[in-house]
């Protein structure tokens, strides 16, 4: 069973269970009746109150398997919601969504506990950072630069590299990130995780970060829950301590599809493609507690699923809507070796103005851009007639597209055991020197594949 501090509340009488509806378990109190988010035990099954049913009956979802579970099982409730350590005894820690250990050492120590079901900042509280946070990654930091103290999603569907991207934001930014990290595996493999703990270690970083797992094969309610303690953990680094938080999800629509899985439970009516009813709120619930105040800034990056590759799915949409950054990754990107698959025309960022990166940085992201759309529409010509058909300025556009595309890939450290190339880090000012420099060329003496997993350009004549 995992460690709860929260005591008992005199008022509060033991009930018994009335139904199983697979993990959903009904509960009928003679006395005074839970309330909801109250935690509640069933022998060793943890159960969270999520409805009131009437005539002292309350329904709660089941935070672990059921089995074992029989109807007149008697029920205690614990008077309060799920409550988890927080403080620096969590740090460099592996812990699940009770804050109870899942990395072989002992209950964290000199931690006090706070409840994961907690409001939003004020909206006077509040305060906007108009600062980029560098993460080496040419794709991201050129088009879709990354706000701190803001939300980025990277959206793609599956196979197209979301999770060695975020591990990869992982090894270049917390390295570098002076204030503590926290990940949130919710709902996938357990494989990742062990990877990443490991990795973490083995990169000298562990000791700043927490880490929070929801994994796949745990109860729905688990993955619908661990958002919530890892942001009630980012949450007393920001506001009691001062320090600036990275936050990193590991999959945020993984809480989508576990909320509806409870709501199917729970017996609500399914909304649009079957998602719950609640889809908007809930997600706004979890997404506007993350955000600066005068304290201090949690800086999220979230990977997203995309079902189907359909961005028009109400999960992905809704998702959309909370993010200062959207990085898109392309199947079509993928599919021709160019990672990291970021897609240059979907990709965007609302710190992508002159007044933030500057006129020069936002000039030389448009002009990519443009040169890239030109390249696109001139496809289908030179699959139907050949490059020779083109003018020569449409072949000049062609060869700088297409050595800004393979110029946009970067060989990533945490690839570097089985792609056998080192990984780099490349500053912003080297990013955008290289982009101006294939832009302003018309001839180039090197082939577009020189220019193909390298850093800044300065590795063209190494490479070639």
């Amino acid at each position: 069973m995992s460690t709860q501090t929260a005591t008992v509340a005199e008022t509060t009488t033991d009930g018994r269970i009335v139904a199983i509806h697979g993990g959903v378990v009904d509960v009928a109190f003679d006395g005074a009746v839970p309330r909801i988010h109250d935690l509640l035990y069933a022998g060793d099954v943890a159960l969270e109150v999520s409805g009131l049913v009437g005539h002292g009956v309350v329904r709660a979802m089941a935070l672990a398997p059921v089995r074992g579970l029989g109807l007149g099982m008697t029920v205690r409730a614990t008077g309060g919601p799920i409550r988890v350590p927080v403080g620096d005894g969590v740090l460099g820690r592996m812990l699940d969504v009770f804050g109870a250990p899942i990395d072989g050492r002992p209950e964290p120590v000199a931690v006090e506990h706070r409840s994961i079901h907690r409001p939003p900042p004020a909206l006077n509280d509040r305060v906007l950072h108009s600062q980029i946070l560098e993460t080496g990654i040419k794709a991201i930091d050129l088009l879709s630069p990354i706000e701190r103290g803001g939300k980025t999603g990277l959206f793609g569907g599956a196979g197209v590299g979301k999770t060695v991207l975020i591990t990869e934001l992982i090894n270049n930014t917390v390295q570098h990130h002076k204030g503590v990290s926290l990940f949130c595996g919710i709902g996938e493999r357990s494989r990742e995780a062990e990877e990443l703990f490991r990795e973490m270690g083995e990169a000298g970083v562990r000791d700043k970060t927490v880490m929070l797992f929801g994994q796949m094969n745990e109860a729905p309610g688990v993955r619908f829950l661990v958002g919530n303690t890892a942001l009630t953990m980012a949450e007393y680094f920001r506001d009691d301590k001062g320090q600036d938080v990275l936050l990193l999800i590991d999959n945020i629509f993984r809480f989508v599809q576990a909320g509806s899985e409870v709501s199917g439970l729970l017996g609500r009516m399914p909304s649009r493609v079957g998602y719950q009813p609640t889809l908007a709120t809930e997600l706004a619930g979890l997404e506007e507690r993350i955000t600066s105040t005068r304290r201090g800034a949690i800086t999220s990056i979230q990977a997203v699923y995309v079902p189907a590759d359909d961005f028009t799915d109400p999960a992905a949409a809704h998702i959309f809507s909370h993010l200062s950054a959207s990085v898109v990754l392309s199947r079509k990107r993928a599919s021709e070796g160019l990672y990291p698959a970021v897609d240059p025309l979907a990709s965007a960022s609302v710190m992508l103005t002159p007044s933030v990166v500057g006129q020069r940085h936002y000039d030389i992201a448009r002009a990519v851009r443009r040169t890239l759309a030109e390249y696109e529409e001139l496809r289908d010509i030179i699959a139907m007639l050949g490059l020779e058909e083109l003018s020569s300025a449409d072949r000049a556009t062609v060869a700088r597209a297409r050595r800004l595309e393979r110029f946009l890939t970067q060989p990533f450290y945490t690839t570097g055991s089985f792609s056998g190339m080192e990984g780099k880090a490349v500053p912003i000012a080297d990013t955008l020197e290289g982009c101006e420099r294939i832009l302003e060329q018309t001839r180039f003496d090197l082939p577009e594949s020189a220019y193909y997993m390298i850093g800044s350009l300065d590795d063209l004549e190494a490479k070639s």
